[in-house]
């Protein structure tokens, strides 16, 4: 066999083995469709408790949430909150306080508030689609959070998609594939919040992230834990439980 057949054949050889590691990695859209697979729901029931930390001030929310595609329902069940609910359908918001008797639909500037003076604002909650709608991801390297490996992915709104931050930096588990840090920003690159999942658990053979923290970077020394008691995933929820109606 000539040398230069030889020569010929290792390359190709080679060339073979690197395209199997190479083409074998995970691109970012698959890495985010993995994380949708395991976090994004179409029907959910959720028992929640929200700490909102601010200074040495800790104030407890508990909460039952319903969700259902773009829908969604809180009801507050703390005694200083209870009967207080939050309403969403499709990009309509609405607040109803039982004291006052007042149905205050939530838009403009007051989405940017906090829900209930927590780190979360209204405008957190108005995104239901899956990531891999509403962003386009490039994986930009690797990093270790607790000791978890991790994929580091950069997101960006995708052309003519509403999204609460315009850019976004995920840390998703390498082998759970479910989110750990989210660092969110506004167009102009400022940073805006960093959310930090600390532990996740397996719900219906899923992996899901059960207690997170939100810190508003806009806001000194205030943080917001929010932690899932219990998880339902698709359950029957009755008619009529996303209507104005149902909010009185």
């Amino acid at each position: 066999m000539k040398k230069s057949m030889v020569i010929l054949i290792i390359t190709f050889m080679l060339f073979s083995i690197f395209a199997t590691v190479v083409w074998g990695a995970l691109t970012a859209e698959e890495i985010i469709k993995r994380r949708d697979d395991n976090e994004h729901f179409e029907t959910a029931q959720v028992e929640a408790e929200m700490v909102i930390i601010n200074r040495n001030r800790r104030i407890v929310k508990t909460m039952t949430s319903y969700a259902q595609g773009d829908n969604g329902l809180v009801v507050f069940t703390n005694p200083r909150d209870r009967g207080t609910k939050f309403l969403k359908r499709g990009d309509d918001l609405w607040m109803f306080f039982p004291e006052a008797e007042d149905l205050v639909k939530i838009s403009g500037h007051m989405l940017n508030q906090g829900i209930m003076g927590s780190d979360f604002s209204y405008q957190d909650v108005m995104e239901s689609d899956k990531l891999t709608d509403l962003y386009n991801f490039e994986l930009i390297g690797e990093e270790v959070i607790d000791g978890r490996p991790c994929y580091v992915l950069a997101g960006t709104a995708a052309p003519g998609k509403e999204v609460s931050y315009y850019r976004r930096k995920s840390w998703v588990d390498k082998e759970r594939f479910v989110g750990l840090k989210e660092e969110l920003y506004a167009r102009s690159g400022r940073l805006l919040k960093v959310m930090t999942v600390t532990k996740v658990a397996v719900i219906e053979g899923r992996w899901y992230p059960v207690e997170s923290v939100m810190e508003d970077k806009l806001r000194r020394d205030t943080r917001t834990e929010f932690i899932i008691k219990a998880i339902e995933f698709n359950p029957q929820i009755p008619a009529g439980t996303f209507t104005l109606e149902n909010l009185r």
